[in-house]
């Protein structure tokens, strides 16, 4: 079992790494990545998805190496 949630918490990780092309891309790309971390953490997955979409489109957006 703890196996199965490093592997989902890495993939969050990796999922939140990424920026799309579009802001539509990253708000989808956050926003499952944080719909994921938080049905690992059992939390509210649809506020980890809100808060992942902000995140993730806030990050590329300030970043020089995002689109």
């Amino acid at each position: 079992m703890r196996i199965k949630r490093i592997s989902l918490a890495l993939a969050t990780c990796a999922g939140l790494a990424a920026c799309g092309g579009s802001t539509g891309e990253q708000a989808i790309l956050g926003g499952g990545a944080g719909a994921l971390g938080a049905a690992v953490l059992s939390a509210d997955p649809l506020l980890g998805a809100a808060v992942g979409a902000a995140g993730n489109v806030l990050y590329c957006k300030t970043q020089n190496n995002c689109n």
